[in-house]
């Protein structure tokens, strides 16, 4: 059984004849008999009557194209939503993106985007992990399009920077640092360390600030999310390195600057390597590309 096969017996159970049905087929009526013959012969019974110059459904052709036209309305749905999605002016992009860029950069470049191109019809579906989630998504095909740290040995991920955020040491209110404005590497190191978990995308550059420092600090604690590590700092967790990010403004902490660090989080714009792009996807993409440029 195929899809032809099916569309052929809904078009002849309307027209009830089969040289007009052919016609509006655009095929033969040997062609069409064939096929019709071929569906009655895979279900073991008849599914036409003749009727004059006419035919009819029997009793089991009337039960079977209650299901037919079922199918074909939902797939009939399914090619237009499909177009739809993956058309030159209309279209969804699935973007996703590490929690630290949720409270301006994304919101910024998307609104920006679709400000840019009020004449397409654009929906994004945003998703929020860790970097290795992210890059995994990818690979999966469940995401078009990454904002992510770079990730190591992923061939089939094609990384485009994008943008940096700068690394800073934050310590609650009132601890023995809070009234630093710079500090050194050294003196942060002394204290209990809120560590991102080893599938952030962040941790390998915080670990390399402390090894070539040759420190090793105290973890005290190990989270994934920014702002739930810059809430465990204010709660005296313990002090933390992360991406100077805007919820820290809001939060009982102190912000400061590493003396003598130039270690910053650079951020990629990651996609899968040789990947079919809708248009919108491309046009979202060579938008970033532009901005960065």
């Amino acid at each position: 059984m195929n899809l032809n096969q099916l569309y052929y017996f809904s078009k002849l159970a309307k027209v009830e004849h089969y040289t007009k049905a052919a016609e509006e087929l655009s095929i033969t009526q040997p062609s069409l008999s064939h096929a019709i013959g071929c569906l009655e012969k895979e279900l073991g019974t008849k599914l036409f009557a003749k009727q004059g110059r006419n035919v009819i459904l029997t009793k089991y052709g009337r039960f079977f194209l209650e299901y037919v036209e079922e199918s074909l309305k939902v797939l009939d749905t399914g090619i237009k939503k499909t177009k739809a999605m993956t058309g030159q002016t209309e279209g969804v992009v699935e973007l996703a993106y590490i929690y630290t860029l949720g409270s301006k950069f994304v919101p910024q470049l998307v609104g920006d985007f679709i400000r840019a191109n009020e004449e397409l019809k654009v929906k994004f579906h945003f998703t929020v992990g860790n970097t290795s989630e992210l890059i995994q998504g990818l690979k999966e095909e469940r995401y078009d399009i990454a904002f992510c740290s770079m990730a190591e040995k992923e061939p089939g991920i094609q990384f485009t920077e994008v943008g940096m955020e700068n690394l800073v040491v934050v310590v609650p209110k009132g601890h023995p640092l809070s009234d630093e404005k710079i500090v050194d590497l050294e003196r942060a190191a002394a204290y209990p360390q809120i560590f991102y978990t080893k599938n952030s995308g962040l941790r390998p550059v915080v670990d390399k600030m402390f090894e070539q420092a040759k420190l090793h600090p105290r973890a005290a604690y190990e989270i994934e999310e920014d702002g739930s590590m810059a809430g465990l700092v204010a709660q005296n967790f313990g002090i933390a390195i992360m991406p100077e990010i805007p919820i820290l403004n809001q939060m009982d902490v102190e912000i400061l600057q590493l003396r003598k660090q130039h270690q910053k989080r650079y951020i990629y714009m990651a996609q899968g390597k040789d990947k079919y792009q809708t248009p919108m996807v491309k046009k979202f993409s060579d938008y970033v590309k532009r901005r960065v440029l």
